[in-house]
Parts: structure tokens; C-alpha cells; sequence
């Protein structure tokens, strides 16, 4: 038998190790390759700027990523307002001015809805509480104030029927609150408008309702939840309710757009985070019905353009009545975009940080065709 000297086999080991490193990177770059995003790229390129200047765009697919992106071009007046937004704040300016990457942590506003409904809707999988039941049973101060009838359900899609001020207002009166309890005080006052489930109302206040009860059945806070049930689960290590007395579950997150996307991913897989059930299967397409289809509508916000709502979330697509949706989404006031596919099986997100809402919209569904057509085409 012919014996092979040790240097020769050392050899021999290093290009078996190589021809597998070649092979792997040609395989995974097919892989990735069979997206072309270059028409996303494309239309991210010349929207950044309206879009506040900075973006991270990514899109995941069969449990990965297939396309990130981040495009930095802050202008001279951009730079400008944020320093002076970070002063008036008392932030750090540089930090407000880092370019944004996948890791960037901002404020995500309205985005925060869908985090918030999901950690409500654990509770209903446990069988904790139910959609049906009335908020009275747990907070007696909106029982005396005629608001007791008001389901869970009602809190999740916005049809409480309590005519409330405008979001900005309601923001500033729930920060100024030092516990649930105060927030609970200031809502009991508010006037109906009409029965619950009979309108809807875009605000911030079924949500804050929701999770004073989720409070009251636990014994924890809020914040404690939504860490344990939503954020670890689901590897979101930096995303978070802020350290205000009170948390404000309608808006006041801060995430990134990576453990963001890992949200999406949970939700796009009925509920599944790498093996972990976060959501049972029935209630993620039950957050997803459509429940605006036989209410009036006394405020939607003008960016949501004609799309219904389920639990937390926008129904983006002609869905009606009980039929799961395609596609939904949780736009926030900063500009940050996500949504789940279910047709097409992908989720993506859009990060952005910019007040101006003008167009917004129509930016939101120019960017999704885009998407969809690379993913068609694969």
C-alpha cells in the first residue's frame, strides 16, 4: 500500500477544505442570486432623501434574509433639524445622526400596534382571556363610567366607541400619567361617540385599555410582558417600551429593523419562531380578518388610504368579513413600513425616520409591487 507522506496529506486536507469553501460560496451566492433587487434598490435610492434621508431595507424569505439594503444620505437641513430635535430632547445628536444599518435602534411608533396586540393575544391562547370579554370585569372605573360593555376584541381593532382626542393629545396625556391606574382615570372620562364594534375610530386608546388588563390578569407589567412572551422569544434583544412611568403600547417602542424583521418572520410562519410557538396558528389569521368591513369609519388616517384593520394591524388587500388577509401591515408616524405576505410567503421592512407623511402611501404600495415582482420572478 502505497503510503502518503504527512505534509502531502496536510495538502491534500487544505484543498479538500478549500474546493468545499468555493462550493459553498457559489451555492449560496446562487442562492441569493436568483433575486434580483436591483429595481427595490433602484426605487430606495431615489426615496431615501423624501424619506428623511436614511433607510434599511430587508426582505425575508423561506427563513432568511434575501435582501438587505441601507442607503445614508441625510441633507444639510436634515442634519440641521435633528440637532436641533436632539437638543430640545436632550438625546445625543451624534447618536440621532448615525447612519442607519440593520442594527440601528429608533422609535417605531404606530409599528408598535402589531408587537402589542400579538402580547395580548398570547393571553387569549392561554385561554387567560377571551375577545369576547368585557373590559368591565377587569377595570370597575370604566364600568362606572358606562365604558364597561367594551370587548377585547373592540380594543384590538379600534371600535370601542369612545371619541378621543387626537393621537398627539392622547400621547401627551398618557406620558404625563404616573400609573395604569391614572391612564384608566383619564379614558373613563372621555365621551362615546357610538356602541362599541359599531364605528371605527383610529386612536390610541383600545390598546392602552388592553393592556391594563393584560396587567391586572398577570400581576406583571406591561413592559415585563411584552420581554418575556414577545421580545425573547422572538430574539428581539433590542427592542424595548421605553423606561416612561407607563408604557404606551399603541406607539412607544423602539426597535431595530433586524429583531423587527424577526417579528414579521414569526408571524409569516403562522406564529412559529424557529421551533418556538409564540401564537397558535388560529389566532395569528384571526388577527388578520378584516373587521372595519361592516363599521362605519369616523377617522382612519389619510396614509392607510382604503385599508381595513384586523387586531393591531392593517388588512392591505380587498379582504372582507372573516377571511384571513394576504397582506398586512403596521405603518408607523416615523415613516418605518412592515408587512407579511402570506400569498407570496415573505415579509419585509422599510426603516425609516421622517414626520412628513406626504405620499407616504402610495411610496408604501410603489415599493411593494416592486418587491413582489422580484419575488415572482426568483
Amino acid at each position: 500500500m502505497k503510503m502518503v507522506s504527512k505534509h502531502k496529506f496536510i495538502v491534500m486536507k487544505k484543498n479538500v477544505f478549500y474546493s468545499l469553501l468555493v462550493f459553498t460560496f457559489i451555492f449560496c451566492n446562487k442562492a441569493t442570486a436568483q433575486y434580483n433587487f436591483a429595481e427595490a434598490q433602484h426605487w430606495q435610492e431615489n426615496n431615501t432623501k423624501a424619506l428623511g434621508g436614511r433607510t434599511t431595507l430587508l426582505i425575508l424569505k423561506d427563513d432568511k434574509i434575501i435582501f438587505s439594503n441601507s442607503i445614508n444620505e441625510l441633507t444639510r437641513k436634515q442634519k440641521f433639524v435633528t440637532k436641533i430635535v436632539a437638543r430640545r430632547t436632550g438625546k445625543d445628536r451624534n447618536e440621532m445622526l448615525r447612519d442607519f444599518d440593520e442594527e440601528t435602534k429608533i422609535p417605531i411608533a404606530s409599528c408598535s400596534k402589531w408587537l402589542s396586540a400579538a402580547l395580548v393575544m398570547t393571553f387569549v391562547d392561554e385561554r387567560k382571556l377571551n375577545i369576547t370579554d368585557t373590559v368591565g370585569k377587569f377595570l370597575p372605573i370604566l364600568s362606572k363610567a358606562g365604558k364597561g360593555k367594551i370587548t377585547i376584541a373592540h380594543c384590538l381593532n379600534h371600535s370601542t366607541g369612545i371619541n378621543a382626542d387626537s393621537l398627539k393629545e392622547s400621547i401627551k396625556a398618557f406620558k404625563e400619567a404616573n400609573t395604569m391606574d391614572d391612564a384608566m382615570r383619564t379614558i373613563a372620562t372621555l365621551p362615546l361617540d357610538s356602541k362599541p364594534g359599531e364605528s371605527f375610530r383610529y386612536s390610541n386608546i383600545g390598546l392602552q385599555i388592553a393592556a391594563a388588563v393584560i396587567e391586572k390578569i398577570s400581576g406583571k407589567s406591561f413592559r415585563i410582558l411584552f420581554e418575556e412572551r414577545i421580545a425573547k422569544p422572538c430574539k428581539m434583544l433590542h427592542t424595548d417600551f421605553g423606561k416612561k412611568p407607563i408604557p404606551l403600547p399603541v406607539g412607544g417602542a423602539e426597535s431595530t429593523a433586524e429583531d423587527y424583521i424577526h417579528f414579521l418572520q414569526m408571524i409569516l410562519n403562522n406564529g412559529n419562531y424557529n421551533g418556538k410557538i409564540i401564537l397558535k396558528k388560529e389566532t395569528v389569521a384571526l388577527m388578520q380578518h378584516n373587521y372595519t368591513s361592516t363599521e362605519k369609519i369616523i377617522y382612519s388616517p389619510e396614509e392607510a388610504g382604503n385599508w381595513g384593520y384586523g387586531f393591531g394591524e392593517w388588512i392591505m388587500d380587498d379582504t372582507k368579513g372573516n377571511t384571513r388577509s394576504n397582506v398586512v401591515s403596521s405603518p408607523g408616524l416615523f415613516g418605518t413600513f412592515p408587512w407579511v405576505d402570506n400569498k407570496l410567503g415573505y415579509c419585509g421592512i422599510l426603516f425609516t425616520y421622517n414626520i412628513k407623511s406626504k405620499g407616504r402611501h402610495e411610496k408604501y404600495l410603489e415599493l411593494k409591487t416592486i418587491v413582489d415582482k422580484a419575488i415572482l420572478n426568483n
